[in-house]
Protein backbone atom coordinates (compact mmCIF):
# COMPACT_ATOMS: atom_id res chain seq x y z
CA UNK A 1 0.00 0.00 0.00
CA UNK A 2 1.30 3.61 0.06
CA UNK A 3 2.92 5.00 2.57
CA UNK A 4 1.29 8.71 2.33
CA UNK A 5 3.59 9.45 5.39
CA UNK A 6 6.86 8.97 3.08
CA UNK A 7 8.67 11.70 1.21
CA UNK A 8 8.66 9.06 -1.72
CA UNK A 9 6.49 10.23 -4.45
CA UNK A 10 3.05 8.94 -4.31
CA UNK A 11 3.39 7.82 -8.54
CA UNK A 12 6.62 6.60 -7.67
CA UNK A 13 5.51 4.09 -5.01
CA UNK A 14 2.70 3.16 -7.06
CA UNK A 15 4.98 2.12 -10.02
CA UNK A 16 6.90 -0.02 -7.50
CA UNK A 17 4.46 -1.87 -6.48
CA UNK A 18 3.09 -2.72 -9.80
CA UNK A 19 6.27 -3.50 -11.37
CA UNK A 20 7.21 -5.89 -8.02
CA UNK A 21 3.71 -7.76 -8.88
CA UNK A 22 4.94 -8.38 -12.76
CA UNK A 23 8.74 -9.38 -11.87
CA UNK A 24 6.88 -11.55 -9.21
CA UNK A 25 4.53 -13.16 -11.61
CA UNK A 26 1.54 -12.13 -9.95
CA UNK A 27 0.86 -10.41 -13.29
CA UNK A 28 1.98 -12.30 -16.18
CA UNK A 29 2.61 -11.64 -19.80
CA UNK A 30 -0.51 -10.69 -21.76
CA UNK A 31 -2.68 -10.13 -18.38
CA UNK A 32 -4.18 -7.35 -18.12
CA UNK A 33 -4.22 -4.86 -15.58
CA UNK A 34 -6.64 -3.54 -13.22
CA UNK A 35 -8.33 -0.20 -14.41
CA UNK A 36 -7.18 3.20 -13.58
CA UNK A 37 -10.42 3.27 -11.24
CA UNK A 38 -9.87 0.04 -9.74
CA UNK A 39 -6.56 0.79 -8.79
CA UNK A 40 -7.46 4.15 -7.58
CA UNK A 41 -9.64 2.63 -5.18
CA UNK A 42 -7.27 -0.33 -4.17
CA UNK A 43 -4.02 2.07 -3.38
CA UNK A 44 -6.37 5.10 -2.15
CA UNK A 45 -4.47 7.36 -4.62
CA UNK A 46 -6.12 9.75 -7.45
CA UNK A 47 -6.14 9.09 -11.35
CA UNK A 48 -3.40 11.84 -12.00
CA UNK A 49 -1.32 9.59 -9.50
CA UNK A 50 -2.05 6.36 -11.64
CA UNK A 51 -1.83 7.66 -14.46
CA UNK A 52 2.12 9.05 -14.10
CA UNK A 53 3.15 5.40 -12.55
CA UNK A 54 1.35 3.58 -15.93
CA UNK A 55 3.39 5.87 -17.90
CA UNK A 56 6.55 5.20 -16.18
CA UNK A 57 5.98 1.66 -16.41
CA UNK A 58 5.04 1.84 -20.32
CA UNK A 59 8.41 3.75 -20.71
CA UNK A 60 10.34 1.15 -18.89
CA UNK A 61 8.57 -1.55 -21.38
CA UNK A 62 6.88 -2.94 -18.28
CA UNK A 63 3.20 -2.27 -20.10
CA UNK A 64 1.38 -1.77 -22.99
CA UNK A 65 -1.95 0.34 -23.21
CA UNK A 66 -4.20 -0.28 -26.22
CA UNK A 67 -6.64 2.45 -26.73
CA UNK A 68 -10.00 1.08 -26.12
CA UNK A 69 -8.68 -2.49 -25.17
CA UNK A 70 -6.97 -2.07 -21.46
CA UNK A 71 -3.18 -2.20 -19.96
CA UNK A 72 -1.28 -5.07 -20.26
CA UNK A 73 1.71 -7.06 -19.15
CA UNK A 74 4.30 -6.60 -21.92
CA UNK A 75 6.51 -9.90 -22.82
CA UNK A 76 10.00 -9.20 -22.59
CA UNK A 77 11.94 -8.60 -25.63
CA UNK A 78 13.02 -10.70 -28.14
CA UNK A 79 16.66 -10.89 -29.54
CA UNK A 80 17.63 -11.74 -32.90
CA UNK A 81 21.35 -11.32 -34.04
CA UNK A 82 21.57 -9.04 -36.57
CA UNK A 83 25.13 -9.06 -37.92
CA UNK A 84 27.22 -11.64 -35.89
CA UNK A 85 25.10 -14.76 -37.19
CA UNK A 86 22.69 -15.76 -40.27
CA UNK A 87 20.88 -18.75 -38.90
CA UNK A 88 17.68 -17.63 -39.41
CA UNK A 89 14.61 -16.79 -38.19
CA UNK A 90 13.54 -20.06 -37.22
CA UNK A 91 17.07 -21.55 -35.30
CA UNK A 92 17.49 -17.87 -33.54
CA UNK A 93 14.26 -18.11 -31.64
CA UNK A 94 14.38 -22.03 -30.99
CA UNK A 95 17.91 -21.47 -29.56
CA UNK A 96 16.13 -18.99 -27.43
CA UNK A 97 13.85 -22.01 -26.58
CA UNK A 98 11.03 -20.06 -27.93
CA UNK A 99 7.90 -21.51 -30.42
CA UNK A 100 8.28 -20.19 -33.85
CA UNK A 101 5.70 -19.95 -36.84
CA UNK A 102 5.06 -18.55 -39.67
CA UNK A 103 1.82 -17.30 -41.97
CA UNK A 104 2.34 -16.79 -45.35
CA UNK A 105 0.47 -14.05 -46.85
CA UNK A 106 2.09 -13.94 -50.33
CA UNK A 107 4.10 -16.17 -52.53
CA UNK A 108 3.83 -15.33 -56.16
CA UNK A 109 5.74 -14.76 -59.21
CA UNK A 110 6.93 -10.99 -59.59
CA UNK A 111 8.93 -8.71 -62.44
CA UNK A 112 11.89 -7.30 -60.73
CA UNK A 113 12.01 -3.41 -60.04
CA UNK A 114 14.57 -1.18 -60.66
CA UNK A 115 15.12 -1.20 -57.14
CA UNK A 116 15.17 -4.82 -56.79
CA UNK A 117 16.91 -5.39 -60.05
CA UNK A 118 20.02 -3.19 -58.03
CA UNK A 119 19.77 -4.92 -54.89
CA UNK A 120 19.41 -8.31 -56.38
CA UNK A 121 22.41 -7.60 -59.53
CA UNK A 122 19.73 -8.71 -61.89
CA UNK A 123 17.71 -6.84 -65.22
CA UNK A 124 14.55 -4.90 -64.45
CA UNK A 125 11.82 -7.64 -65.11
CA UNK A 126 13.76 -10.57 -64.30
CA UNK A 127 11.16 -13.07 -62.70
CA UNK A 128 11.78 -13.18 -58.72
CA UNK A 129 10.30 -14.84 -56.25
CA UNK A 130 8.17 -12.38 -53.43
CA UNK A 131 7.46 -14.20 -50.55
CA UNK A 132 5.56 -12.08 -47.54
CA UNK A 133 5.19 -14.08 -43.96
CA UNK A 134 3.78 -12.86 -40.81
CA UNK A 135 5.86 -14.21 -38.31
CA UNK A 136 4.82 -15.09 -34.74
CA UNK A 137 6.55 -15.28 -31.55
CA UNK A 138 4.76 -18.39 -28.96
CA UNK A 139 1.68 -17.20 -30.68
CA UNK A 140 2.56 -13.34 -30.75
CA UNK A 141 3.03 -11.75 -34.22
CA UNK A 142 6.69 -10.32 -34.17
CA UNK A 143 7.61 -9.81 -37.89
CA UNK A 144 6.24 -8.77 -40.72
CA UNK A 145 8.74 -9.31 -43.82
CA UNK A 146 8.73 -9.45 -47.10
CA UNK A 147 11.89 -11.78 -48.97
CA UNK A 148 12.54 -11.50 -53.04
CA UNK A 149 14.89 -14.40 -54.26
CA UNK A 150 15.60 -14.65 -58.11
CA UNK A 151 13.48 -17.61 -59.63
CA UNK A 152 16.35 -18.66 -61.87
CA UNK A 153 18.53 -19.91 -58.92
CA UNK A 154 15.46 -22.02 -57.27
CA UNK A 155 12.89 -22.46 -59.65
CA UNK A 156 10.17 -24.36 -57.55
CA UNK A 157 10.37 -21.98 -54.41
CA UNK A 158 7.13 -20.09 -55.75
CA UNK A 159 4.99 -23.39 -55.01
CA UNK A 160 6.70 -24.61 -51.87
CA UNK A 161 4.74 -24.52 -48.63
CA UNK A 162 6.19 -22.11 -46.60
CA UNK A 163 4.29 -22.28 -43.72
CA UNK A 164 5.84 -23.23 -40.47
CA UNK A 165 8.82 -23.66 -42.52
CA UNK A 166 12.60 -22.12 -43.03
CA UNK A 167 12.92 -20.41 -46.23
CA UNK A 168 16.90 -20.37 -45.15
CA UNK A 169 16.73 -24.52 -44.80
CA UNK A 170 14.85 -24.98 -47.96
CA UNK A 171 17.20 -22.74 -49.94
CA UNK A 172 20.37 -24.51 -48.71
CA UNK A 173 19.11 -28.43 -48.61
CA UNK A 174 16.94 -28.09 -51.82
CA UNK A 175 18.40 -25.56 -53.84
CA UNK A 176 22.04 -25.72 -52.76
CA UNK A 177 22.23 -22.49 -51.97
CA UNK A 178 24.27 -21.59 -49.11
CA UNK A 179 24.14 -17.59 -47.96
CA UNK A 180 27.51 -16.91 -47.01
CA UNK A 181 27.28 -13.52 -45.95
CA UNK A 182 24.55 -10.50 -46.07
CA UNK A 183 24.54 -6.63 -45.58
CA UNK A 184 22.31 -5.28 -43.31
CA UNK A 185 20.86 -1.79 -42.42
CA UNK A 186 18.05 -0.96 -39.65
CA UNK A 187 16.22 2.31 -38.68
CA UNK A 188 13.29 3.17 -36.79
CA UNK A 189 9.97 3.64 -38.53
CA UNK A 190 6.13 3.77 -38.06
CA UNK A 191 3.67 1.42 -38.67
CA UNK A 192 0.52 2.42 -41.19
CA UNK A 193 -2.66 1.08 -40.70
CA UNK A 194 -2.42 -2.16 -42.70
CA UNK A 195 0.59 -3.03 -41.02
CA UNK A 196 -0.12 -2.67 -37.56
CA UNK A 197 -3.16 -4.46 -37.97
CA UNK A 198 -1.00 -8.05 -39.30
CA UNK A 199 1.14 -7.22 -36.20
CA UNK A 200 -2.38 -6.22 -33.54
CA UNK A 201 -0.38 -2.88 -33.23
CA UNK A 202 -1.40 0.02 -33.72
CA UNK A 203 -1.15 2.86 -36.87
CA UNK A 204 1.75 4.84 -35.66
CA UNK A 205 3.38 2.50 -33.23
CA UNK A 206 7.14 2.28 -33.29
CA UNK A 207 8.61 -0.27 -35.39
CA UNK A 208 12.33 -1.66 -36.53
CA UNK A 209 12.78 -1.24 -40.32
CA UNK A 210 15.56 -4.03 -41.38
CA UNK A 211 16.75 -4.53 -45.15
CA UNK A 212 19.15 -7.08 -45.60
CA UNK A 213 21.09 -8.43 -48.72
CA UNK A 214 22.24 -12.01 -48.26
CA UNK A 215 25.59 -13.20 -50.75
CA UNK A 216 26.48 -16.49 -51.91
CA UNK A 217 29.96 -17.09 -51.71
CA UNK A 218 30.57 -16.36 -55.07
CA UNK A 219 29.40 -12.95 -54.28
CA UNK A 220 25.68 -13.25 -56.10
CA UNK A 221 22.74 -11.86 -54.18
CA UNK A 222 20.32 -14.91 -53.53
CA UNK A 223 17.73 -13.18 -51.80
CA UNK A 224 16.61 -9.46 -50.98
CA UNK A 225 14.43 -8.87 -47.47
CA UNK A 226 12.59 -6.18 -45.86
CA UNK A 227 10.92 -6.71 -42.22
CA UNK A 228 9.17 -4.85 -39.70
CA UNK A 229 9.89 -5.94 -36.11
CA UNK A 230 7.75 -4.35 -33.51
CA UNK A 231 9.41 -2.27 -31.29
CA UNK A 232 8.03 -2.73 -27.99
CA UNK A 233 9.20 -6.35 -28.86
CA UNK A 234 12.22 -6.69 -31.11
CA UNK A 235 15.70 -6.14 -29.81
CA UNK A 236 18.83 -6.75 -31.97
CA UNK A 237 22.38 -7.88 -30.57
CA UNK A 238 25.41 -7.01 -32.03
CA UNK A 239 29.31 -8.22 -31.39
CA UNK A 240 31.54 -5.97 -31.85
CA UNK A 241 35.31 -7.10 -32.36
CA UNK A 242 38.53 -5.06 -32.35
CA UNK A 243 40.71 -6.80 -35.20
CA UNK A 244 43.86 -7.97 -34.14
CA UNK A 245 46.14 -5.67 -36.82
CA UNK A 246 44.41 -3.08 -34.39
CA UNK A 247 45.71 -5.15 -31.11
CA UNK A 248 49.03 -5.17 -32.34
CA UNK A 249 49.13 -1.04 -33.12
CA UNK A 250 48.30 -0.83 -29.17
CA UNK A 251 51.06 -3.77 -28.17
CA UNK A 252 48.53 -6.01 -27.01
CA UNK A 253 48.54 -9.86 -27.89
CA UNK A 254 44.36 -10.51 -27.87
CA UNK A 255 45.55 -14.17 -26.83
CA UNK A 256 47.47 -12.85 -23.60
CA UNK A 257 45.53 -12.32 -19.84
CA UNK A 258 46.01 -8.16 -20.09
CA UNK A 259 44.43 -5.98 -22.33
CA UNK A 260 45.13 -2.70 -22.30
CA UNK A 261 42.50 -0.04 -21.37
CA UNK A 262 39.89 1.75 -23.16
Amino acid sequence: MIDFSSYVPYYVQLRDQLKARIEDKVWKNGDKLPGEVELCREFGVSRTVVRQALLELELAGYILRRKGRGTFVAGPKISEGLVQKLTGFYQDMIEQGRQPSTRVLVQRLAPASDVLATALQVEPGTMLVEIRRLRFVDGEPITLVTSYVPQALCPQLDQVDLNDRSLYDYLENHCRLVIARAHRSIEAMLLDEADAALLQARPGDAAIRLESIAFLEDGRPVEYYLAYHRGDRARFEIDLVRRREQWRALNWDPGSETAPGP
